[in-house]
């Protein structure tokens, strides 16, 4: 199993295929890298490189729940890219993914080719704020994984014609079959890590949106998202009118990337890349 160990001592899971353009790929809060295995296949020339932030998936958990924070989350990308002896890179980032891109941009701009956000941007809507710190290192009331595929698409609003067998591929990837039901595939302490980062007072994330001005940028939004907010995606658009801007369909927080409008977009992103 590929992993590396940061300067703290975690040792994180990541993995890593293809050939060519270095694509890092950051995924959402309580979320992994199983998240991009829906874009397999689907970009050509580009080299796929996934990560578990510490806390979830297979990498380890910290004792300290407080370094499960953006900026050190950022810095263990850092890391990842420098374990492998990539310079420059693309990061795609979903979600949690996008602001870890843009405290890269601030860490070190000089390291992005370009950056794709996943149903993310500068303003969190706080109607999905408060479903996030609702479920949040809380295990489902689902018992099994046959159980909780059924009953996902009646909690996941905002998503319309999704197949049953990637409710399915979700619930794997979110949590895992225990004898006492489903256990969550993150530390629970993420919770708390979350909820007392939330009482400090946010900055005003444009600036570091902005710095994206020289570089390609995609943008991606699911129909009827409740994080990313219609204006502020309109204005995202305005602010950096060179960004790939896309909507997408029957999609709520956050489109799963292999939809057809997706695969456009990140196709378009990765030639302006290349080119």
């Amino acid at each position: 199993m590929p992993n590396f160990e940061t300067t703290d001592g975690l040792t994180l899971y990541f993995s890593d295929q293809g050939e060519g353009l270095p694509v890092l790929c950051l995924s959402g809060l309580s979320r992994n890298s199983n998240d991009f295995s829906y874009i397999d296949g689907h970009l050509d020339g580009v080299r796929l490189i996934k990560m578990d932030y510490r806390g979830r998936g297979r990498s380890d958990w910290d004792k300290d729940y407080a370094s499960y924070n953006i900026p050190r989350e950022s810095m263990d990308a850092l890391e990842l890219m420098d374990h492998l002896g990539i310079v420059q890179f693309a990061l795609l980032g979903s979600s949690r993914g996008g602001l870890c891109a843009m405290a890269i941009g601030a860490m070190a701009k000089h390291r992005l080719l370009g950056v794709a956000f996943n149903d993310i941007g500068p303003e969190i809507d706080p109607r999905g704020l408060a479903v996030i710190n609702d479920y949040l290192g809380r295990p489902p009331v689902w018992k099994t994984l046959k159980e909780a595929s059924k009953k996902r698409p009646k909690v996941m609003v905002g998503f319309d014609n999704v197949p049953a067998s990637r409710w399915r591929e979700e619930i794997e990837h979110l949590y895992r079959q225990t004898d006492k039901g489903l256990g969550l595939t993150y530390d629970p302490k993420l919770r708390d890590a979350v909820l007392e980062a939330g009482v400090q007072q946010v900055p005003d994330l444009w600036p570091f949106y902005e710095v994206f001005s020289d570089i390609p940028v995609a943008v991606l939004r699911g129909e009827h998202s409740n994080i990313l907010a219609p204006d502020c995606f309109e204005k995202m658009g305005a602010t950096l009118p060179h960004a790939i801007t896309v909507e997408v369909k029957d999609r709520g927080h956050i489109p799963f990337l292999d939809e057809p409008e997706c695969v456009d977009a990140l196709r378009q992103w990765v030639d302006q890349i290349k080119a």
